[in-house]
């Protein structure tokens, strides 16, 4: 089982919420603090003319797959998806995280449910995330009472505009009460820490001690400068937003202990990534844990020969109590390391994915391929056949 390198798998995310909940505001701020990583960037406008999708090009020059004339959870099903996504991570493209951006009419269930049913091996659900404007929180609710259902699906939501509500408190307390386990997080302008959704990678062009990030950076910081500089304190800063636990051990962990934590895993925390070590309840395979929100896969993968075995995650959320979470992960060590019970895999290999589901490993970038310029990249779209505009479907 698992002997062969599983394919290098993108997360895809569904970036969700009202109309002027400040969507697209927020991808062009991911696109612009990426760190080196390579977005992909589905933009899904409701309409004929694509002003979302403008507006995210001309953050980074070519960025985006933009899909008009109507919702992305109506106009494109399962497998028309697969093909935007098929395009994006093919190898060559070296894209590091896909961001689905919905309509401000789109269904998130409907979106997420297509990114879980896509056939292709090289792309992994990235969590749900929702937005939500702040100032217009009551009113939306009010017009749209369907938002307290989106809430509750979401793997991440984020608070946005707290800088224009009179009362930022009471709204993120109402928002927390109606998630399910999610991690909320405040922010004004869209500024949430790029780690919650993917992980960043120092850029390896520079321009004498700036990076291309950084000059991006430095024009977007600019074009701030004349908003309201109490808004824009402290509470803006992006470690404001989440916090983070690394965990290492030398000692094998318990497959069942470690179920337990994971499926009890508490209100906030958003992500776990890394690699566990089994010891001898698979001394053959380490496996790689991803989670996000609810979801979660683990891949087991062959050990390197001669590597030092180690169990390694990093735990990411908001509000969480690193202290507590690593005490939880302490007592996951197995007691006895070098024996295991035949059952004891079990709650762990629910989450593997059935290696027939899966393609053949991912040869890696092809060498000769032409290199990107930019940091996000650009697909003309498909052309989707448009909605008749009497029909409805919306």
């Amino acid at each position: 089982m698992g002997q062969s390198p599983r394919p290098h798998q993108i997360p895809v995310v569904v970036l969700a919420g009202f109309l002027g909940s400040g969507k697209t505001t927020l991808l062009n701020h991911l696109l612009h603090r990426s760190g080196g990583s390579r977005i992909g960037a589905v933009v899904n406008d409701f309409g004929a003319i694509e002003i979302d999708a403008m507006a995210v090009a001309g953050a980074l020059g070519d960025s985006t797959v933009s899909l008009g004339n109507g919702c992305l959870c109506c106009a494109v099903d399962a497998g028309e998806l697969d093909l935007y996504l098929d395009r994006l991570a093919r190898p060559e493209a070296g894209i590091d995280v896909i961001v689905i951006e919905a309509s401000g009419l789109a269904e998130p269930q409907e979106l997420v449910r297509m990114v879980l049913a896509s056939e292709n091996p090289r792309v992994v659900y990235g969590g749900l995330v929702e937005v939500v404007d702040a100032a217009e929180f009551d009113g939306t609710r009010a017009k749209h009472p369907e938002i307290d259902r989106h809430l509750a699906l979401a793997d991440l939501v984020v608070v946005n505009k707290l800088d224009r509500a009179p009362d930022a408190e009471r709204v993120l307390g109402q928002v927390r009460s109606l998630t399910d386990r999610a991690a909320v997080v405040p922010a004004t302008y869209g500024r949430i820490d790029p780690e919650f959704l993917f992980d960043c990678r120092p850029s390896e062009e520079r321009v004498g001690q700036l990076s291309f990030d950084d000059l991006h950076q430095e024009a977007y910081d600019g074009a701030h400068e004349g908003q309201e500089d109490e808004a824009r304190g402290h509470a803006g800063h992006l470690h404001t937003g989440y916090d983070s636990l690394s965990f290492v051990s030398d000692v094998p962990l318990d497959p069942r202990r470690l179920m337990r934590f994971l499926d009890s895993r508490p209100e906030g925390l958003y992500r776990i990534k890394g690699y566990v070590d089994f010891g001898a309840h698979d001394s053959r395979n380490r496996y790689a844990v991803h989670a996000v929100g609810r979801f979660l896969r683990f891949y087991p993968e062959p050990w390197a020969p001669g590597a030092g075995r180690l169990t390694q995650l990093v735990l990411i959320g908001s509000g969480i109590d690193a202290r507590l979470l690593g005490k939880e992960l302490e007592a996951c060590r197995s007691d006895a390391p070098h024996t295991a019970d035949e059952h004891g895999m079990w709650g762990v290999l629910r989450y593997v994915q059935d290696p027939e589901d899966r393609d053949e490993p991912d040869p890696g970038p092809d060498t000769d391929a032409e290199p990107l310029a930019s940091e996000s990249l650009v697909l003309e779209p498909l052309d989707p056949e448009p909605l008749d505009p009497d029909s409805g479907d919306h």
